[in-house]
């Protein structure tokens, strides 16, 4: 992806109220379940960092991850870098809350060029990704397990 493509943007409503959700995507223990099993660590606090590995095909992908917005029960946004290859994107997390549901907004900004000769950098790639841990992952995981 590049800089000058449009923020991937993926939303998705749940039947559970705003804990629920920002649990589900703050809790490390949680996270495996729905969203990458390998996280070792993960806390919803600005300056933390995680990292991990992630095989793709042939590809290793070295996820690095830094928070760099919180704001409990609203928001988590953290920086995605990886080791072995240039770029660097934000994913935020946004909940609101519509009576006894909940949205949650997932947006996903490039600020440094991904390389395009990279499938799983291509924004068709990013896009149908995020519709797989928000739609389908994460989904799953709140209607079978909360």
């Amino acid at each position: 992806m590049t800089t000058k493509e449009a923020p991937v943007i993926v939303e998705q409503l749940f039947q559970v109220p705003v804990q629920v959700i920002w649990e589900a995507i703050t809790n490390v223990d949680k996270m495996k379940c729905w969203y990458f099993e390998n996280i070792p660590n993960f806390k919803p606090e600005v300056g933390f960092k995680t990292a991990f590995d992630v095989q793709s095909d042939t590809r290793n992908f070295h996820h690095i991850w830094t928070v760099t917005d919180v704001i409990p029960l609203k928001k988590i946004s953290y920086k995605w870098q990886f080791s072995e290859y240039e770029g660097e994107s934000f994913s935020h997390f946004e909940i609101e809350e519509l009576g006894t549901q909940t949205i949650l907004r997932l947006t996903a900004i490039v600020t440094k060029v991904f390389s395009d000769e990279i499938p799983e950098f291509k924004r068709e790639s990013c896009l149908g990704g995020w519709n797989y841990f928000i739609k389908d992952r994460l989904k799953n995981y709140i209607e079978t397990n909360c």
